[in-house]
């Protein structure tokens, strides 16, 4: 057998819609969304008793990737590659992705899901309940993954930068918050796998056309707050690639950055 194919059987949508905004796993920083199945398959009939069920196994492929890598560098714990297999990386030979989520509720051929580490868009392949007896084993080890927990970071939010997060929540940029808390809780200054930087006595990590600045003292990280990532004579410009010069704008405006 040469190849298999396989057709979605629906689509996840969420307001996460770019790679770094998905978390490593499901995690309460991450936004909700649901799965819409395909009309005319008679899946309202495969939906019979899931109502049921606490949580899925949701297994989609990870649409946005075009190659698979052998290895791959952990989100954590250690700066050496790692073999792909051991990790749930999404540069996989076939670009299979799962997840554990938990049904908020099913309307129709929705089935609504709670802080889902999948991206908007990705293709479902199937859908299986999560059994606790045979799907829980607390006692497995993953080496890396003890390393990394060691070396985790504890995150806090400036009374500044909650303010700014809540603004730019209210206007449309929702992804920010649980990219701040994915990406420093584990190896924050580590240029190989994120986009930061070390300035004059902190650090500044970029997220799209935002930045980012914190400290770090120990085990724990400090965000201090939120800038605009562009250049005064760059908001002046007509050009706005990325079409999100207007919020950039007002945000300064509000907080005087």
């Amino acid at each position: 057998m040469d190849s298999v194919n396989f057709s979605p059987i629906g689509f996840f949508h969420s307001e996460q819609k770019h790679k770094n905004e998905s978390g490593r796993q499901s995690n309460e920083e991450l936004s909700d969304g649901y799965i819409e199945l395909v009309s005319g398959q008679n899946f309202e009939q495969a939906l019979i008793g899931l109502e049921g069920v606490d949580r899925v196994w949701v297994l989609f492929t990870f649409h946005l990737n075009q190659n698979w890598n052998p290895m791959v560098s952990p989100p954590r714990g250690r700066d050496e590659k790692i073999g792909v297999f051991a990790t749930r990386a999404p540069y996989r030979p076939n670009p299979i992705g799962m997840s554990a989520l938990l049904i908020q509720k099913i309307e129709g051929r929705r089935i609504y899901l709670k802080n889902a580490d999948i991206l908007d868009g990705s293709p479902i392949l199937d859908i299986k309940p999560y059994i606790p007896y045979a799907d829980s084993w607390p006692e497995s080890r993953v080496a890396w993954l003890e390393a990394g927990d060691r070396a985790r970071y504890q995150v806090s939010l400036s009374p500044q930068t909650q303010s700014q997060l809540d603004w730019l929540k209210q206007n449309g940029v929702t992804q920010i918050k649980s990219f701040i808390m994915n990406q420093l809780e584990y190896d924050p200054t580590n240029e190989k796998k994120k986009r930061v930087k070390e300035m004059d006595g902190y650090f500044e990590i970029a997220y799209r056309t935002w930045r980012i600045d914190f400290l770090l003292a120990e085990s724990k990280v400090g965000v201090l707050g939120i800038r605009s990532g562009y250049s005064e004579s760059e908001l002046s410009s007509p050009e706005d690639t990325y079409l999100d010069k207007d919020i950039h704008r007002q945000f300064l405006d509000k907080f005087k950055t």
